[in-house]
């Protein structure tokens, strides 16, 4: 890669009549707190605690770790972030072992988070947030804010942004070590908070958006295997993207950066004319492209795909029509608004042989799709999301949708709890035996909860449910370990 094209995309490609409708509006009568407490600031660490069981029996043997990353400040003296996306990560560990739930949770200890700790102010610029005066940015990681999701590479916890290096933490104390540099000429390269981790633990990454991407393959160790430049032929905003087993898998929605400036949600138009296009890499060659034209939508996240044995790929993902919430509405809620975006909903991507692509939509409202990853790659039936969403920013309950018979497993938590992401923990042979683990914004009790579901009856709801004593804003993304 030469010094241009590093330069390039460190200068580029590092950050990465709506009704509102206030808290109190959203949830009058169904909530004494509204939603506010979702984006709430924390103040501090949280100590180890031992969680309360409140309902349910502990599954004999279960001994497992979930990991979540979530951004949980927002505002420092008269500042205040410009989106929700911006805030310091705070990095939560829930373990379950011996039929207990521990709970403990600490910032990541960023530049950014010392320098605005020291001045008492937001400062630095990130997704939508202007720089501000005191601000110091020398690189992408001074505004890197670490908060977007987690991974577990080579005995190493992670915590991920979308524009900057990995952080590494103690996955024990979860205490900062430093930023991740797998080669010296790639310090501050840009890596995605959605790798792609093929069974073996092989994994895959991009790293920026813009006319080029950086391609990252780890090997299982998490030691650097491959580096490289991919030239794109669109300034595509992308969050997220996926992969087959042979196959990388970008999805370039029109949703556009026309030129450089903070914050960089105000840098990109919505170009609906343009249509949707689909990049197909082959991973054995990343000179070996393929594209896929689809009709305009925007998205943020993907689920895994596969291959079929005629050519065909498959993979699965949360779309909206514009990209309202990412522009507008994730930084209404910062100051307790509610902008109503388009509802996200689950589709099936279909590219075929012969080059024409189609989208087979679910008609379910769907976001944070995961999947078993034990079969990462492989064929599969079932995609995990959370859904119901009513008259607030955030989802109600979680459900597995059956793409072989089209209906959804699915469980309502109810009008008082914020639903969070859920993963998959394995049990035994076979994609759906297992759990589903995740969490929960309880905003009654004003506390933070920990469910386990079994992944076959999601519909039968908790088989175990802990309660923290503190109530934490939601996070993003997380892990199993």
């Amino acid at each position: 890669m030469t010094d241009f094209n590093r330069r390039q995309l460190l200068g580029t490609g590092f950050f990465a009549g709506a009704a509102i409708i206030t808290p109190d509006m959203a949830l009058a009568g169904a909530s004494p707190a509204g939603w506010a407490s979702a984006v709430a600031d924390i103040e501090a660490d949280i100590p180890e605690e031992t969680m309360v069981l409140m309902s349910g029996k502990v599954p004999a043997g279960l001994n497992t770790t979930l990991y979540r990353n979530g951004p949980a400040k927002f505002r420092r003296g008269e500042s205040a972030a410009g989106h929700w996306f911006d805030g310091d990560g705070l990095v939560r560990k829930f373990r379950v072992r011996d039929g207990k739930a521990t709970l403990a949770a600490r910032f990541v200890d960023t530049p950014k988070r010392r320098l605005e700790t020291k001045l008492n102010a937001i400062v630095q610029p990130g997704f939508g947030t202007p720089s501000r005066a005191g601000a110091v940015i020398n690189g992408p990681d001074d505004t890197n804010a670490a908060n977007t999701s987690v991974m577990m590479s080579g005995g190493q916890l992670l915590a991920l942004w979308e524009g900057g290096s990995p952080v590494i933490m103690d996955p024990e104390t979860l205490e900062t070590k430093g930023f991740k540099t797998f080669r010296r000429d790639l310090r501050q390269m840009p890596f995605l908070a959605h790798p792609r981790v093929e069974p073996d633990g092989t994994v895959w990454n991009l790293g920026g958006n813009g006319k080029g991407t950086f391609v990252w393959k780890l090997n299982p160790d998490g030691s650097l295997a491959q580096a490289q430049m991919v030239p794109l032929d669109r300034n595509s905003y992308f969050h997220d993207f996926t992969a087959t087993a042979q196959h990388l898998i970008i999805v370039m929605q029109p949703w556009v950066q026309d030129g450089f400036k903070f914050p960089l949600s105000t840098a990109m138009s919505w170009k609906p004319e343009l249509g949707t296009r689909v990049l197909v890499i082959d991973k054995n060659d990343l000179t070996k492209r393929r594209m896929f034209e689809l009709p305009s939508f925007a998205f943020f996240h993907l689920a895994d795909g596969w291959e079929e044995k005629d050519g065909t790929i498959r993979f699965d993902g949360c779309i909206e029509a514009d990209p309202t919430f990412g522009q507008r509405a994730a930084s209404a809620l910062l100051r307790g608004e509610y902008i109503k975006a388009p509802t996200p909903m689950l589709t099936q991507f279909v590219l075929r042989p012969d080059g024409k692509a189609e989208m087979q939509m679910a008609r379910i409202a769907a976001e944070f799709s995961t999947n078993d990853k034990r079969i990462a790659g492989q064929s599969r039936r079932f995609t995990t999301h959370v859904t119901g969403y009513r008259q607030t920013p955030f989802p109600h309950a979680i459900a597995s949708w059956d793409w072989s018979k089209g209906r959804d497993d699915k469980f309502d938590f109810g009008d008082h709890h914020l639903v969070e992401e859920f993963l998959f923990v394995a049990k035994g042979e076979g994609e759906r035996n297992g759990w589903l683990m995740g969490t929960t914004l309880n905003l009654k009790a004003g506390r933070t909860e920990l469910h386990l579901l079994d992944a076959r009856r999601v519909s039968e709801g908790p088989v175990a449910t802990w309660q923290a004593s503190v109530p934490l804003p939601l996070t993003f993304h997380g892990t199993i370990a």
